[in-house]
């Protein structure tokens, strides 16, 4: 590939999104969307490397893709019916050569609102985002979450068919859909973010690449929602996050426990991103969503230059009024591991064991996972050996199965 075949590269993959976005608007449909972003880059892998780069890469894609989507509609035989459903927006489409390329257009919020929609499964949501405004490939996706390209494909095409057949509309939602639509757009984010933070299956314990694609939705985000603290509060609880990444496994790759990781080696950048972020997300008058409060919990981690620093006792109300606001079993497992840490071992384990009649924790290997830690601090150690055995079986991921054998294998000694 040459320098400037990268170089091509390398500015679809930013203004993906937007491209596509922009195309949309005018034709009204996701799958045609993308093939003109697609003739556009092809155009460009063509003209680049005789006339050199533009100086404005972004502009001249973002140009070449909305004057192709203009003709296609304009060559249609319904070109009477798509300009009445357009109007004015045909003619009136502001010409990018005269906009500001930085500049982040409303159209890439519609395409983000579009490819969350709840009419999609939750993995449809996921593949169709990163592919649209993520701009990843279908291989990259695939290998992100360890699926088969032809599954991640297939998923692809199908998501783009819900939608039209369901006729959703390329828009931002208003009113009380925007806030219900707007939880379905964080989760995908927060997804995408998790499976890269800790995946779940696969040899790795983590997957940087995801959390980057996340880390860089959620600013997007933030940015074109400025007045929504819950889009503040996701942002800084990946930034925090984020931020204790390269801290999170030793030179082989073997994953690290909090109370293990070097601090040292935590991103001082993020943390004050995140910090940032937790500001904007605490609006006057209202109470905190369940990203701000996820995001105060990382943030009190953030502020504890050691591990036995941690003010435990506010981590743990915080998971309390987390528990009001989100419920569910997996905050309240969390809940019992800060109360462990403020209250002593066995008044985790009491909440532990509780949750262990909950059908949504059966296969869970968190939670024999936390009674292992828990047992083992009492010093019941012929318990916390089979707990540690029993979340290794549970578990789809290798390097957590290993750091579960080692626990279980040293508490036995």
């Amino acid at each position: 590939m040459t320098a400037t075949s990268d170089t091509v590269e390398a500015v679809y993959r930013i203004e993906s999104a937007r491209i596509v976005a922009g195309a949309a608007r005018i034709v009204r449909d996701l799958a045609i969307a993308e093939e003109i972003a697609q003739d556009a880059l092809v155009a460009a892998l063509e003209q680049w490397p005789e006339t050199g780069v533009p100086d404005r890469p972004g502009a001249w894609l973002m140009t070449t893709a909305k004057r192709r989507a203009i003709d296609l509609v304009r060559r249609r035989e319904t070109y009477a019916r798509k300009l009445a459903e357009v109007g004015r927006s045909l003619e009136d489409v502001p010409g990018p050569e005269l906009a500001d390329p930085d500049a982040i257009d409303d159209d890439v919020l519609r395409l983000i609102f579009t490819s969350c929609h709840p009419v999609l499964s939750t993995e449809a949501r996921v593949a169709l985002t990163l592919r649209l405004i993520g701009g990843l490939s279908t291989d990259e996706i695939a290998r992100a979450f360890l699926a088969a390209e032809s599954t991640v494909a297939q998923r692809i095409v199908r998501a783009k068919r819900a939608l039209g057949r369901a006729n959703v509309p390329f828009e931002v939602p208003r009113g009380a859909e925007r806030a219900g639509r707007l939880g379905s757009v964080l989760e995908v984010v927060y997804l995408v973010f998790n499976e890269g933070y800790a995946a779940t299956a696969g040899d790795d314990w983590l997957r940087p690449a995801l959390c980057e694609d996340a880390l860089r939705l959620a600013r997007l985000l933030a940015g074109l929602m400025d007045r929504e603290p819950e889009v503040h509060g996701l942002a800084a609880l990946l930034e925090l996050q984020a931020s204790r990444i390269r801290a999170r496994t030793g030179p082989d790759g073997t994953p690290l426990l909090l109370e293990e990781q070097n601090r040292a080696r935590w991103d001082q950048l993020l943390i004050r991103r995140g910090f940032a972020a937790l500001e904007r997300a605490y609006a006057p008058g209202a109470a905190p969503g369940p990203y701000t409060l996820q995001a105060a919990i990382a943030a009190c981690h953030a502020r504890a230059v050691r591990y036995e620093d941690t003010d435990w006792r506010t981590v743990a109300t915080l998971y309390g009024h987390l528990a009001k606001a989100a419920p569910s079993p997996v905050v309240e497992l969390n809940r019992a591991v800060a109360v462990s840490m403020a209250e002593g071992p066995a008044a985790g384990l009491a909440l532990t064991d509780a949750l262990a009649r909950e059908p949504a924790m059966a296969g869970y290997h968190l939670l024999p996972s936390v009674r292992g830690d828990l047992l083992e601090r009492l010093g019941r150690a012929g318990e916390a050996r089979a707990a540690f055995l029993h979340a290794a079986e549970l578990t789809r991921n290798a390097r957590e199965r290993e750091l579960l054998l080692t626990r279980a294998h040293r508490v036995s000694r």
